[in-house]
């Protein structure tokens, strides 16, 4: 069995975010992590405008490993691009959404409500620094399958928010 091969063993089980749901209809994507590995058409997601830096960039899959509260957002026909997203709830007590309704309205919602919020990760080296970006949120409309990288309205969230802060303030 090749490398990518394995990967695609160990992988294919566990793959589908839990805010997700199966479909009948499978697509063959390519990553850097795991190679070639096939995903249901559910998890892949039309991003118009691509995301801030990579507009070139208009379709991610998100990927999850089983019991992880990280996500790999995986660019479509970008294997070597991707990025690792988070819940809200996974590490926060609460998150307030204030976006535009422009941005509301580029997915096909109408409210903020039925909207679902996710937040890209940098993992640094010393991975107990690592911060999520809540000053730029990826907002998803689950019915419609379309996404966007908005700007945060509010001035209390930052671009780089410590996610080990947070859970060490659930803990007290």
């Amino acid at each position: 069995m090749t490398q990518s091969n394995a990967a695609k063993a160990q992988y294919s089980e566990n793959h589908l975010p839990n805010f997700l749901r199966e479909s009948d209809d499978k697509v063959l994507i390519r990553t850097k992590s795991w190679g070639e590995i096939e995903v249901f058409s559910s998890q892949i997601f039309s991003f118009p405008e691509g995301i801030l830096g990579f507009n070139f960039v208009d379709s991610f899959a998100f990927l999850q490993e089983d019991s992880s509260p990280f996500m790999w957002m995986q660019a479509i026909g970008e294997p070597d691009l991707s990025f690792v997203v988070i819940e809200p709830e996974s590490f926060m007590d609460s998150y307030d959404l204030a976006v535009s309704q422009n941005d509301i309205d580029s997915i096909g919602e109408k409210s903020i409500d039925n909207i679902k919020v996710l937040f890209i990760v940098t993992i640094p080296e010393k991975t107990s620094d690592m911060t999520a970006n809540l000053q730029g949120p990826i907002i998803l409309n689950l019915q419609k399958k379309t996404g966007k990288q908005s700007i945060s309205l509010s001035d209390k969230y930052k671009t780089r928010h410590s996610i080990l802060e947070e859970l060490n303030k659930r803990g007290k």
